[in-house]
């Protein structure tokens, strides 16, 4: 049995090592599979969460990050490639990455996407060398709560969050300490 745990920390620990060192662009995706990943991410949200294609019509642009890896033991990282959407079509291409310590174990696969409701949230992530979420524009995560109290008429904050598709256990899942970046594909 100990030896299964203490195999399964290196194992973590490789796998945090990977992803909060940047292994990312290594294993970049080009700009067509980014493309296809975010249109099959967005009708699953829409087609899971409705609030979320209420809150799409309102929104000045979105930003999609399909396939987020999360991996953590006591270190941990997590890192996904995504689209900015704006009128429907994709104008620009982002990746998202975060570092943590602490007491944490375990592996996460999620998407995420960010509505920007504001011309001023939306410059703001489009004019910064790398947007670290909790700086800047107010950021909101929708919950499966929050969501039901949603209308178009209530949604006065800057962007919202919503999560999608997670796999795996990890204890805890947010945006803090998260940097979003521009980059060319």
């Amino acid at each position: 049995m100990l030896t299964r745990v203490r195999d399964f920390g290196i194992a973590m620990l490789a796998l945090t090592g990977v992803v909060a060192c940047g292994v990312g662009p290594a294993l970049a995706a080009s700009a067509a599979e980014i493309d296809a990943e975010v249109d099959t991410a967005l009708r699953h949200l829409f087609a899971t969460t409705a609030e979320s294609k209420a809150v799409a019509a309102k929104a000045k642009a979105v930003l999609v990050f399909p396939d987020v890896l999360k991996a953590g033991f006591i270190g941990g990282g997590q890192f996904g490639e995504g689209a900015l959407r704006r009128g429907g079509r994709t104008v620009a291409y982002y990746n998202t990455a975060a570092a943590s310590y602490g007491l944490q174990a375990g592996i996460q696969k999620f998407g995420y996407a960010l509505f920007f409701m504001s011309d001023s949230a939306l410059d703001y992530l489009q004019k910064s060398q790398g947007w670290e979420i909790g700086s800047g524009p107010s950021v909101v995560i929708v919950d499966s709560g929050r969501a039901a109290a949603l209308t178009t008429t209530t949604l006065k904050d800057d962007v919202y969050a919503f999560f999608f598709d997670q796999k795996g256990l990890f204890a805890g899942l947010g945006l803090q300490g998260t940097k979003i970046t521009k980059v060319d594909k």
